[in-house]
């Protein structure tokens, strides 16, 4: 197997790929291999052996699979068992205003998940399991706000600010005030205009924002300066059914200046076929390939 692995790039991304597969769900595969191995050692017969243990890999296989497509959906085409569990959900290019009876005032964004966990003695505690939010707290609350986000944590007293999370990069913009945040021993506070994401180790460095771009989606709006494709791309599928799916990686690296309503961003499609001649091909489902 380690040989294979180095035959090519591509073995050793299978590779790593079928690892991570097996860390996350194998329980489940390895449950049904398990008792299927032990019918298998009860009969005998050597074809019989043969025929069940190759029934019991397949069995694996498929639990496995029901497995991951409910943690985590393939292309994201629909919420992930955590998602579904959250106590306040939005669907597709919904927004949802929400205030906790702490006095915080949350708006969601589309598809994003929020969970209100149990407090402490000292915080109130509520976590983004996805998507996007813009908070404020302050005025009635009694204790301050802790925001779990990722593996990190943003606590605030009397602050406006913007979450995001996508299930690998978390982003925290403070908009008004100051919040702490904190992941593993790193710890900084962000004041008004700052913004600081994490996704590897540590805390980035925090930079300056506008707050009014990184706020436009409450008034449906998206605006891209400077950004790759690639990252557009991304950010207009939390807007959309079904997927844009990118496919060259040259298209995915050119810089865009746009700005699109939320309720029409299938206009990056005809930029992306306009400005820099992508290949357009549109499948059943909402899946569009940009090649």
């Amino acid at each position: 197997m380690k040989r294979w692995r180095h035959l090519s790039p591509a073995h050793a991304e299978a590779f790593a790929f079928a690892a991570r597969f097996w860390d996350r769900l194998g329980p489940a595969g390895r449950n049904v291999l398990a008792r299927e191995s032990e019918h298998a050692l009860a009969d005998r017969a050597p074809d019989a052996t043969r025929t069940i243990t190759r029934r019991a890999v397949l069995a694996g296989v498929v639990a496995a699979s029901a497995a991951y497509v409910v943690v985590r959906p393939p292309l994201q085409l629909w919420p992930s068992l955590s998602e579904l569990s959250a106590d306040y959900r939005t669907a597709i290019g919904e927004r949802r205003r929400i205030r906790l009876t702490n006095g915080t005032s949350l708006e969601l964004n589309t598809q994003t998940s929020i969970a209100v966990r149990p407090p402490t003695n000292e915080t109130d505690r509520i976590e983004l399991i996805s998507g996007e939010a813009a908070i404020t707290t302050g005025q009635r609350m009694t204790r301050p706000l802790v925001v779990i986000v990722g593996d990190g944590q943003i606590t605030s007293e009397s602050a406006s600010f913007n979450v995001r999370y996508d299930g690998v990069a978390s982003c925290v913009a403070c908009l008004e005030g100051a919040v702490r945040v904190t992941r593993d021993t790193s710890e900084l506070t962000l004041s008004s205009r700052q913004q600081v994401a994490y996704a590897g180790r540590g805390l980035q460095s925090p930079v300056t924002i506008d707050p009014a771009v990184v706020t436009a989606w409450q008034d449906g709006l998206l605006i891209f300066h400077e950004t790759a494709m690639s990252e557009v791309v991304a950010e207009v599928n939390r807007y959309r059914s079904g997927k844009i799916v990118l496919l060259n990686s040259d298209l995915g690296r050119r810089q865009v200046n746009a700005r699109f309503r939320v309720g029409n961003v299938d206009e990056i499609i005809s930029l992306a076929e306009r400005v820099f001649g992508a290949r357009i091909t549109s499948l059943p489902g909402g899946i569009v390939l940009l090649s």
